[in-house]
């Protein structure tokens, strides 16, 4: 008779959706630094916020409430593609000869294609309700602005989406993607803005950043009064909104009467990363043996290469100051196909797990990340994002030292996104074009 174990694709049931988003602020051990103004230098409150974020967004930012309901309009737009998939990657394990468990949560199978969607609903939704007009808003491989930008058709919002020009180059198709969601997209560096003309006249031919894009769109936010400004990693609320990931693997998991060893997300700003471990966090700190691991790039390595201070989020120094592992906010990354992970600092609730030693670290060099993509690819089918492949990667790389000395670990890792819109960087790794960047890393100032 078959059993749970011998099932390869888990689905629940969209009565299993969650019902509350998981706020790590309540069970985190010590306070989260205060994020402090730009200018004063003294702790923001709810009025620093207003001029780019609705209440209802900035009230989760500092809530101290375990879990925070999940308005029902929001939950009937996550049915989508709500729950989605936990797979065990049952070829792959063949493949590689280990006696690990390899699971992935696959967020690709949202319309957007990416796990973004999950807080895209949310903070158009709470936006709409405030009778906000426009969002502004960065992107680097596009998944961000894509899952915005349908979130805004969903809910009647105008969306203007500044793309770091490299990626903007690099993926033509996600910027289609935008504009048949009915999003306005720019390369950033633009024109358009003080911050990006400023960039433009000292290097023309900037490739962009995350940082960069982000100073432009909070430039737009704050000079029209009809915008808002909106985020996709980083900030609190934004992790809070993808817990729904972790949720569900949980959920899962005590349905198959297991639990992880090993827990591993790709890390850039830190979101898809968060949704997955945070809530999971708990039972680390409860006692529970697991790994909690951060995949990053060796081009951008802030985790494991920057420093843990006050910082700003943005290059023109707009934005408050967070206190996160960070590169320097005048940063700007190589020209790396993972344009997700091209920002110079992490979120401040992974950094501070990664300062408490909660969660740990590691960077990986490109190549070997596409290599593993494409062991994935040719074992499970899914051809994943370049960011996704960095925990396709340390996945793989922990299975085979599972298969070294012989412990048969329960390995799960989120799967953020898909790649069917990033076959240019495919192209280019099977053509032997694509390099591992070495990169040189600021000072610390």
């Amino acid at each position: 008779m078959a059993t749970q174990n011998d099932r390869t694709k888990f689905l629940l049931g969209e009565h299993d959706i969650p019902k509350a988003w998981y706020n790590i602020l309540a069970d985190l051990p010590g306070p989260l630094p205060p994020v402090l103004h730009p200018v004063t230098l003294k702790p923001v409150g709810p009025e620093d916020l207003a001029p780019l974020f609705p209440m209802g967004l900035i009230m989760q930012e500092v809530s101290p409430e375990r879990y925070i309901e999940i308005p029902e309009p929001v939950r009937e737009m996550y049915k989508l593609y709500r729950p989605s998939p936990l797979i065990r990657a049952r070829r792959l394990e063949q493949l590689l000869d280990t006696p690990a468990r390899i699971y992935y949560k696959y967020e690709g199978v949202s319309p957007a294609g990416s796990h973004k969607l999950n807080t895209a609903i949310a903070q158009a939704f709470f936006n709409k309700q405030e009778g906000v007009k426009k969002l502004a808003t960065e992107t680097g491989a596009g998944q961000w602005g894509s899952a915005l930008s349908m979130a805004g058709a969903f809910l009647g919002i105008e969306v203007e989406v500044f793309m770091v020009k490299v990626s903007y180059q690099q993926k033509p198709y996600r910027r289609m993607l935008m504009e048949a969601y009915g999003g306005t997209v720019h390369p950033s560096p633009s024109p358009l803005t003080a911050a990006g003309r400023s960039i433009l006249e000292h290097d023309p031919d900037s490739p962009g950043s995350l940082g960069i894009a982000i100073s432009e769109a909070v430039e737009d936010a704050a000079t029209h009064d009809d915008t808002n400004y909106s985020l996709g990693s980083v900030l609190n609320h934004v992790m809070l909104h993808q817990t729904v990931i972790g949720l569900e693997c949980k959920a899962a998991f005590r349905k198959l009467g297991l639990a992880p060893d090993v827990l591993i997300g790709c890390a850039g700003g830190g979101s898809n990363f968060a949704g997955l471990a945070f809530p999971f966090v708990p039972d680390k700190l409860d006692g529970q043996k697991m790994r909690i691991i951060a995949v990053e790039p060796e081009a951008c390595p802030s985790l494991t290469r920057g420093w843990y201070d006050y910082d700003h989020g943005d290059v023109a120094g707009m934005t408050p100051k967070l206190k996160m592992y960070t590169l320097g906010h005048t940063f700007i990354p190589p020209a790396i196909h993972a344009g997700g992970l091209r920002y110079h600092g992490m979120a401040p609730l992974v950094s501070k797990l990664v300062n408490l030693g909660v969660i740990e670290a590691m960077a990986l060099p490109q190549t070997a990340c596409f290599e593993g993509a494409m062991l994935f690819a040719q074992t499970e089918g899914v051809i994943c994002a370049p960011e996704s492949s960095h925990a396709v990667r340390a996945a793989i790389n922990i299975a085979r030292e599972c298969k070294q000395t012989g412990e048969a670990k329960t390995i799960l890792f989120n799967l953020s996104g898909h790649g069917h819109l990033d076959m240019s960087a495919y192209q280019a790794y099977m053509g032997g074009q694509l390099t591992d960047v070495v990169c040189e890393l600021p000072t610390r100032p």
